[in-house]
C-alpha cells in the first residue's frame, strides 16, 4: 500500500497493528456469549423463580447488574476497541503510538471484565445502574481508559493524513465524554476494601446517577457505534457516506444535546420539575440529529439495494442503523411526561433499551467482524449461509423478545393506574399485574434463546475461519509521506467548500482544538444543570423530622445493597393519584439527605417500598426473606433463608458510621458507640420476632439488620400504627 507524494518526498515505511485488533474480537465473541447467556438465566428467573437455583450467588439481584455490565462494558466495549483499533490506525496511515499501550489496554479491560464477573454476584455494588462496581475497580478502569486514550491521541498526533475523517470525531467524543461521566459520578469514600459511599446523597446522587446514566448510553452505545457505522458501512457498501455535511451537522448536535437528556429519567420524582423539564426538552430535540445519522448511515446504500439482498453483512448494517433510529425516536418520545408517567418503572423500559441493544449495538457488531474476519485472518469467510442463518435467526429472535416486553410494559402501566367504578384501585394486589405478565416473559425467553442461538453460529463461523488462516500472517508494508506544515493554499479552503461550512474542515486538521471544543460542549451542558442542583440549597429544602438510621438500620441498608433489591424494587412514590392511592404520601426531597447511595430505583418488578417501615410486623419479613411464597404463593421474588444464618459483621459498623459522618451525616453519639447501639437494637428486634412465635437466636444474625432498614424506610414523615421498635436514634 503505498501514498503518492510529491518528488523528493521520502515515504515512511510502517505496518498496521492487526494482533490487538484479532485480540479485542475474540474478547467480542467471548464475553457477548458470557453477557447474553446471563440475560437468559435472569430472564428465566422472572418468568420462574425456581431458576434463581437456590443459592446467595445466583440471585436475580445479583446476576441482574452482572448481565447489564457484560453485555455494555466487555461485549460493546470489546467491539468499539476492535473496530476503532482497526479503522484508526487505517484512518490516520499510522500504527498505533504505542504498542505496549494497545496490550496494556487490552489486558487491563479484561482483568477489570472478570473483577466485575467476580464481584458483583459476590454483592460488592453501589448500587448505581451501569456503575455499579466498587471503587478499586473504578480506578482500574480510569487508568485503563487513560491508557486507551493517550495511545489513542498519541496516534493522532503523529498521523500521516492530516484530515480526521467523520468516525475520529465519534471516537474523540467517546472518549472524553466517558472519562468525565465516570470520574465525577464514581466520586465515592471508601469504607473498606470493596465497600464504599457516593459522595453525593439524595436528589443529588440521583442527578448525577441518570446524568452518568443517560450518557453512558449516548457515549458508550451510541457516539462510538456511530464512528464504526461511519468507517465499515462505506467499505461494506464500497462507496462513500450519503453527506458529509449531514455528518457534521449530525456530530455537534448529537454532542451538544445529548448530554443534556438524563434528567428525564427522574420525571415526577423528588428531583426539582426544572431539571427533569429541562431534560425532556433536550431530548426531544435530539430527535433531529438521531434521525439525521440514521437517515445518513441508510442513505449510504442509495442505488445497492441489491446488494443488501445478496450479503448477510449489509444486511445486519441495514437493521441495526434501523434499530438505532427506531430506538432515537423512542427515547425522546419517552422523555414526553405523559408518556413517560405510564412507561417509567415497567418493562416498557426494559424493550426500549434491549431494541438498541440487540438491534443496533448487536447487529452493528456483527456486520462489522463478519466484514473484519477474512482481512484479520487472511481466510475466506468459512460459511456466508450460516452467516444468513444468524442474520434471520437473531432478527426474528428480536422481535419475539420486544414484542413481548413491550406489550408487557403498557399491561403493567395500564393495570397500575386502573381503578374501578367506585374510584378503588382495580388491582390493588401488585401480584396480580406480575402474573399478567408470565406469558410475555416466556416468549421473551423465546427471543432470547434464538438470540443467543445466532450468536452461537456467529463465533462458530468466525472460529472457523480463523482455523483457515495461514501458518504466518502477511504483514503488508504501508508506505505514506508524513505530515508536512500545510501550504497556505491547503491551510484556508475556499469560502464555497462544504456549502459555508469551511471553517470546519480547519477543525478538522487541529485535533487538540477539536478535542477542546467537544470537551468545552459537554462541560456546558453538564454545568448549566450542576450547578444550580448542587448549589441552589431551596431545590433540597430539609425536613427536621428526617434523622439518620441507626447503625444497625444502615447495616441492613447495606445488605438491601448487596442482594440487588434496588433492580426489582423502587423507593420512590410520584404524586399520582394510583401511586399515591397504592403506596402511600409521595415522596419528598427532604427525605433522602443522608442517602448515600440514593435508592430511588428505575423498575418495579415488585411494589414501591418508600413506605414500608411500620406495615408488617417483625415476624412477617423473618418469613418473607425465608420463603416469600409461604406469604404470596405467586411471588417472584427470590429466597433469602442464609439471612437467618449469616452473622453480622458488627465490626464494620464503627468504619462505615465513621465513613458516613465524614459525608456530613450527623450521626453524634453512634459514631464512637455504633456496635453497642447496633447489639441493643437487634437484641430487641430479635426478642419480639421470638415473643411473636418466631425463631429464637437471631440476634447475631443478618435477618435483624435488614429487619431493622424495612421497619424504617418511610418512617420519618409516615408514623402510621408503629408495630417494631427502631432501637435508639443516633
Amino acid at each position: 500500500m503505498t501514498t503518492s507524494a510529491p518528488a523528493g518526498v521520502v515515504l515512511d515505511e510502517f505496518s498496521y497493528d492487526d494482533d490487538i485488533v484479532r485480540k479485542f474480537l475474540f474478547a467480542t465473541l467471548i464475553w457477548g456469549t458470557v453477557g447474553m447467556v446471563v440475560g437468559l438465566l435472569i430472564a428465566l428467573q422472572l418468568a420462574n423463580p425456581a431458576f434463581n437455583l437456590g443459592l446467595e450467588f445466583t440471585s436475580f439481584g445479583r446476576l441482574r447488574p452482572l448481565h447489564t455490565n457484560a453485555v455494555i462494558f466487555a461485549f460493546a466495549g470489546n467491539a468499539f476497541f476492535c473496530g476503532a483499533y482497526y479503522s484508526t490506525q487505517r484512518l490516520l496511515k499510522a500504527r498505533m503510538f504505542s504498542d505496549g499501550l494497545s496490550r496494556f489496554h487490552f489486558w487491563g479491560w479484561q482483568l477489570i471484565i472478570v473483577a466485575a464477573a467476580l464481584t458483583l454476584p459476590l454483592g460488592l455494588t453501589q448500587a448505581k445502574e451501569y456503575a455499579e462496581l466498587e471503587w478499586p475497580i473504578d480506578l482500574a478502569i480510569a487508568v485503563v481508559w487513560v491508557a486507551f486514550a493517550w495511545n489513542f491521541m498519541g496516534t493522532i498526533l503523529r498521523r500521516r493524513e492530516r484530515h480526521l475523517y467523520v468516525a475520529i470525531w465519534f471516537y474523540i467524543a467517546s472518549i472524553v465524554t466517558v472519562a468525565v461521566l465516570h470520574i465525577f459520578n464514581n466520586l465515592s469514600l471508601p469504607a473498606g476494601a470493596f465497600k464504599s459511599y457516593s459522595l453525593y446523597a439524595g436528589v443529588q446522587d440521583a442527578f448525577m446517577q441518570w446524568w452518568y446514566g443517560h450518557n453512558a448510553v449516548a457515549f458508550f452505545l451510541t457516539t462510538p457505534f456511530l464512528g464504526l457505522m461511519y468507517y465499515f458501512m462505506p467499505k461494506a457498501a464500497e462507496g462513500p457516506v450519503f453527506s458529509y455535511r449531514l455528518s457534521i451537522l449530525h456530530f455537534w448536535s448529537l454532542v451538544f444535546l445529548y448530554i443534556w437528556a438524563g434528567p428525564h429519567h427522574l420525571h415526577y420524582t423528588a428531583l426539582p420539575e426544572w431539571a427533569s423539564t429541562l431534560g425532556m426538552l433536550f431530548s426531544v430535540m435530539l430527535w433531529a440529529p438521531s434521525w439525521g445519522g440514521m437517515i445518513n448511515g441508510l442513505l449510504t446504500l442509495r442505488g445497492g439495494w441489491q446488494k443488501v439482498v445478496d450479503d448477510p453483512i449489509l444486511k445486519f448494517f441495514v437493521v441495526g442503523i434501523t434499530a438505532y433510529g427506531m430506538s432515537t425516536f423512542e427515547g425522546p418520545m419517552l422523555s414526553v411526561k405523559s408518556v413517560n408517567a405510564l412507561a417509567h418503572y415497567t418493562d416498557w423500559i426494559i424493550a426500549h433499551v434491549h431494541t438498541g441493544a440487540l438491534g443496533w449495538n448487536g447487529f452493528l457488531t456483527f456486520g462489522m467482524i463478519y466484514w473484519l474476519a477474512p482481512r484479520l485472518f487472511q481466510a475466506p469467510l468459512h460459511s456466508k449461509k450460516a452467516a444468513s442463518l444468524h442474520f434471520w435467526i437473531a432478527t426474528f429472535g428480536i422481535i419475539l423478545y420486544v414484542v413481548a416486553i413491550y406489550s408487557a410494559g403498557v399491561t403493567q402501566g395500564l393495570m397500575w393506574r386502573a381503578f374501578d367504578e367506585t374510584g378503588r384501585l382495580t388491582y390493588p394486589d401488585f401480584v396480580e399485574t406480575v402474573l399478567r405478565l408470565m406469558p410475555m416473559y416466556w416468549v421473551r425467553v423465546a427471543g432470547g434463546s434464538l438470540y443467543i442461538a445466532g450468536m452461537l453460529i456467529f463465533s462458530w463461523n468466525i472460529v472457523q475461519t480463523w482455523r483457515k488462516r495461514p501458518a504466518r500472517y502477511d504483514v503488508p508494508v504501508v508506505r505514506a509521506a508524513a505530515l508536512r506544515a500545510p501550504e497556505p493554499s491547503q491551510a484556508a479552503p475556499s469560502p464555497g467548500l462544504l456549502g459555508g461550512l469551511a471553517f470546519h474542515r480547519r477543525w478538522e486538521r487541529m485535533p487538540v482544538l477539536f478535542t477542546v471544543l467537544v470537551t468545552v460542549a459537554v462541560a456546558i451542558a453538564s454545568l448549566a444543570e450542576i450547578i444550580p442542583t448542587f448549589l441552589i440549597k431551596s431545590n433540597v429544602p430539609t425536613i427536621a423530622s428526617v434523622k439518620p438510621y441507626t447503625p444497625l438500620e444502615l447495616y441492613g441498608r447495606d445488605m438491601y445493597i448487596r442482594e440487588g433489591c434496588v433492580n426489582c424494587h423502587s423507593q420512590m412514590i410520584r404524586p399520582l393519584r394510583y401511586e399515591t392511592e397504592r403506596y402511600g404520601e409521595y415522596s419528598k426531597p427532604g427525605e433522602s439527605v443522608y442517602e448515600h447511595p440514593f435508592l430511588w430505583g428505575s423498575r418495579r418488578i415488585g411494589p414501591d417500598l418508600a413506605r414500608e417501615g411500620g406495615k408488617y410486623p417483625n415476624l412477617w419479613h423473618v418469613r418473607h426473606f425465608a420463603n416469600p411464597r409461604e406469604l404470596s404463593p405467586r411471588s417472584i421474588m427470590p429466597a433469602y433463608p442464609h439471612f437467618a444464618t449469616a452473622p453480622i459483621d458488627f465490626d464494620v459498623l464503627a468504619r462505615r458510621v465513621d465513613a458516613m459522618a465524614m459525608l456530613g451525616v450527623p450521626y453524634g453519639e453512634a459514631v464512637t458507640n455504633a456496635i453497642p447501639m447496633a447489639r441493643a437494637q437487634a437484641a430487641e428486634i430479635a426478642a419480639d420476632i421470638e415473643a411473636t412465635g418466631g425463631p429464637a437466636g437471631l440476634a447475631d444474625r443478618e435477618i435483624v439488620a435488614i429487619v431493622a432498614y424495612m421497619q424504617r424506610i418511610g418512617r420519618d414523615i409516615a408514623t402510621t400504627g408503629t408495630v417494631a421498635s427502631r432501637g435508639t436514634a443516633p
